[in-house]
């Protein structure tokens, strides 16, 4: 074994690459206690929170009374893979590992009763969570939001999106042109 002890290593003029290892030495040890400062552009260091997605929605969304609805969003206000589409994200090739989801739904009814109001993550079609549960009062007109966040390790191809059920007089899940009442959907891959 040879020891290289040197301040700088540049390449050859006209050269922009320097390659560190090769067919015989892939792994690169850095010992304890060294400082990596970074002062360009940093690439395949760590890792980044993509896919990552937001979506909203603009208009209310009619559903019958006691029923488990899917909640439909149409506007993205981002989606960095173009992993969201049909109301649902759906994890893209070479992009498994473990995500973070969140929602907020508002749920409303008329004026009559509504008891209750639920929403549950559905996995590949099915019920994944215990419903998140808002009891509220009845004979009142109501405007409810309730929120949940979860965790889920996909693979490729499953898919992920929110389901709702409402008691009450004429429900609907929430949209409005003021983003301050809309539905919201998100979520992104966590760096591992």
């Amino acid at each position: 074994m040879s020891k290289l002890e040197t301040n700088t290593i540049d390449t050859i003029s006209g050269s922009t690459n320097l390659t560190l290892g090769g067919t015989n030495a892939t792994d690169i040890t850095i010992p304890s206690g060294v400082t990596i400062t970074n002062n360009g552009t940093q690439s395949g260091f760590g890792g980044v929170n993509t896919p990552a997605f937001f979506v909203t929605k603009t208009s209310d969304q009619s559903i019958t009374d006691v029923t488990w609805t899917k909640a439909t969003f149409d506007t993205e206000d981002f989606d960095t893979d173009s992993a969201f589409a049909s109301s649902r994200f759906t994890v893209p090739s070479g992009k498994a590992g473990k995500y973070f989801f969140f929602v907020t739904t508002r749920l409303t009814a008329s004026s009559g009763t509504m008891d209750y109001v639920l929403f549950r993550f559905y996995k590949n079609g099915s019920s994944d969570l215990t419903p998140s549960q808002l009891n509220v009062a009845t004979n009142q007109l109501k405007n409810s939001h309730i929120a949940a966040s979860a965790i889920y390790d996909l693979s490729v191809g499953d898919y992920i999106e929110v389901y709702c059920q409402i008691s009450g007089t004429s429900p609907s899940i929430g949209g409005a042109s003021s983003r301050n009442d809309r539905s919201f959907f998100g979520g992104y891959k966590i760096i591992e």
